[in-house]
């Protein structure tokens, strides 16, 4: 991450080597397991309504209110159960849209890296 101009309209970083910061989890979203969450802000738009990163999370089961989200999964898998009884597999390469004030629950298999857009 070093030397990137985050204020440039354009930039690249190679996606599995970004060092991540933690995000801890809020007691009540862990269902089960140790589930480590750390990630990093590559862009903000200058109202915040508007994210770019990458995120990671470790094996576990937790719970979580979704924003509009578009991400793509670099590596690891994971089960994504939508409150009203909809599954989804993710795993690398896999593109997924999430909708604002979706419910769900993410049963990650293995240790989950993706790249993502937030629009809040």
């Amino acid at each position: 991450m070093t030397g990137i101009d985050h204020s440039a309209a354009a930039f690249a970083v190679h996606i599995p080597d970004v060092e991540l910061e933690a995000e801890p989890l809020a007691a009540e979203q862990i269902v089960s397991g140790d589930p480590v969450v750390t990630g990093k802000v590559l862009w903000e738009s200058p109202d915040g309504k508007q994210l770019r990163g990458i995120w990671q999370i470790t094996p576990g089961v937790v719970t979580d209110t979704e924003a509009n989200e578009l991400f793509v999964v670099v590596s690891g898998r994971a089960t994504i159960e939508f409150e009203g009884g909809t599954v989804i597999e993710v795993g690398p390469g896999d593109a997924c849209v999430l909708r604002e004030g979706d419910r769900t629950t993410w049963t990650v298999h293995e240790t989950l890296r993706k790249a993502y857009h937030i629009s809040l």
